[in-house]
């Protein structure tokens, strides 16, 4: 299926692919996204091995793999970068990632693919020129991981969110922005409370983002969210949800009793 345009004018485009992956119950939904300002290209958070052939090929009939500048990662999960060696190998471009992930990144390489080729991003974030504009990398540091960004396009206006706003839909639903909230919330609501650290993070998150023009959020996993009515109700949502830490207790360490059974694989297992 082709990707989809997210927006488009004459020197500046941002592509999104949403179903790369076999959707077969073994791996989450991921989108990958390409971003081309004249002859410089980026790809945010290219995903793992499964993405990696169809991606490739995809981005190959829309911007030149030799002119790839930058592979830009949210943070280090395996849905993010695990496909790097492949990208090291196929491509020139260079790993944007925090610095707290920069000495993890070469795991997913073979030895000295990643010398010289891994930028380090401060706490603070910062901006990359990327053709004739610039990305901003905004920081978002636990969440859900510790280091953590969001990268925003100030020619699209559109504000990429990794893990925050995603929802566990199909890759033929994330195709579909999503532009009232309030019918949306059953694909996220269980997410958020667990792999968003604390609501304290994301009321910070809220004050900084809404110092930005926002057309669009767009998360790795899911559908986008878009219009202004729809963006004003997620940071709302967000800015008053209690999730992670804020949720447990000491009942949630205690000696476990239980025995695991090998033979229940993900494929078994109850929903």
């Amino acid at each position: 299926m082709s990707p989809v345009e997210l927006y488009k004018d004459k020197t500046h485009e941002v592509l999104m692919f949403t179903d790369l992956i076999d959707e077969d119950g073994q791996a989450v939904q991921a989108n990958q996204f390409l971003i081309c300002d004249g002859d410089t290209g980026a790809i945010i958070d290219p995903g793992g091995n499964l993405a990696f052939n169809e991606l490739f090929l995809n981005m190959s009939k829309h911007f030149p793999p030799s002119k790839l500048a930058y592979l830009i990662a949210s943070h280090a999960d395996p849905d993010i970068i695990a496909s790097l060696d492949r990208w090291m190998t196929s491509t020139r471009a260079t790993l944007v990632i925090s610095r707290i992930w920069e000495r993890f990144a070469p795991h997913f390489t073979k030895v000295g693919k990643t010398d010289d080729r891994v930028v380090g991003v401060p706490d603070a974030g910062g901006r990359l020129p990327l053709g004739q504009h610039e990305l901003w990398l905004l920081p978002a540091h636990f969440m859900h991981s510790e280091g953590n960004f969001h990268f925003y396009d100030p020619v699209s206006r559109i504000l990429f969110t990794g893990d925050l706003g995603a929802s566990l839909v199909s890759g033929k639903q994330a195709r579909e922005p999503v532009t009232e909230l309030k019918p949306h919330l059953p694909n996220m609501e269980g997410f958020h409370r667990r792999y968003m650290v604390s609501n304290k993070i994301l009321r910070l998150w809220v004050r900084m983002a809404r110092e930005l023009d926002i057309a669009m959020i767009v998360p790795q996993h899911g559908a986008p969210i878009a219009g202004a009515g729809a963006i004003k109700d997620f940071l709302a949502w967000i800015e008053n949800l209690q999730c992670g830490i804020d949720l447990f207790d000491s009942s949630a360490y205690r000696l476990p009793k239980n025995v695991i059974d090998p033979s229940i694989t993900a494929g078994h297992r109850p929903a």
